[in-house]
């Protein structure tokens, strides 16, 4: 249960921004007479389009969306990045919707890359705010369906090729690093060495049992539009499984010639299609 769920989001939004209001001014020794407003260089959201939440998958925080991010905020979009914690995919799907709770006012498109994907599914329709989907490699799993279960859908996943393992306490407390062949020719193929390395330092690895909790029911896109962006050069996510999840889903297929980085190597297409979903409402 959300511990908030009694609590409007405005009212805890203005708690909470009159609260950091009132720490920053006592910390900087002023009245708030001396506040000074934001540059009027600032590109300012525009109120009329949908909030843009960027939902980042494994071995990665949100930089990869970065170009798609900045084109979006340069035409008038609020963008906010999730950062997902990769530990379980119940709890993370629960604290996606929490953040959607806390942290967005007004119409939402919830953008996922890989596994992102499967917790925009089942957030999604804890904020009746969220219009439409949008799926950028991204697994979209049916009730009961695993991780593991669809990334084995093209032949089996070889573990000890694959990752780094850091155990740490608990059942199937692992976390799973990529290698660097497997990074490289797998999830960052396309793009320059220079990117890869810098992608490649910032990897977050994702625990064990996330990719082994099956789906919960009811996900989003059986009644959400949805948009799926598939590379077709993509190591970590065979094209046909994509193409399967993005038919089963009746998403707005786009192909791309890109590996598992689409946002990266094509932000114009992932861009264009963002703004298509956030036209849905």
């Amino acid at each position: 249960m959300n511990i908030f769920s009694n609590l409007s989001k405005r009212a805890r939004i203005g708690g909470v921004v009159a609260a950091s209001a009132v720490v920053v001014v006592a910390l900087a020794g002023c009245t708030t007479d001396s506040v000074v407003a934001s540059p009027s260089s600032e590109v300012v959201a525009d109120s009329s389009k949908p909030t843009i939440v960027m939902v980042h998958g494994a071995w990665s925080d949100a930089s990869p969306f970065d170009a798609v991010s900045k084109e979006l905020r340069a035409d008038g979009y609020a963008v906010v990045n999730f950062a997902n914690p990769l530990r379980a995919l119940g709890t993370d799907t629960e604290y996606l919707a929490s953040f959607l709770e806390t942290r967005t006012e007004g119409p939402v498109v919830l953008v996922g890359h890989s596994y992102g994907g499967a917790l925009i599914s089942g957030a999604a329709l804890s904020d009746p705010d969220v219009i439409s989907l949008v799926y950028v490699n991204g697994f979209v799993p049916e009730e009961g369906e695993t991780i593991l279960d669809l990334s084995s859908k093209a032949g089996p996943v070889d573990a000890e090729a694959l990752f780094d393992m850091a155990p740490f306490p608990g059942d199937h407390n692992v976390d799973l690093y990529l290698k660097p062949d497997a990074f490289a020719g797998g999830f960052s193929n396309g793009l320059s060495e220079a990117q890869t390395a810098t992608y490649f330092a910032s990897q977050r690895p994702i625990a064990y049992a996330a990719l082994i909790e099956p789906a919960a029911a009811n996900p989003a896109w059986k009644s959400l539009p949805s948009w799926y962006i598939a590379g077709t050069e993509d190591h970590s996510i065979d094209i046909s499984t994509q193409r399967f999840m993005a038919e089963r889903a009746e998403s707005t297929l786009v192909e791309v010639k890109a590996g598992h980085l689409s946002m990266v190597a094509e932000a114009k297409t992932v861009t264009k299609s963002i703004k298509a979903a956030a036209a849905a409402q």
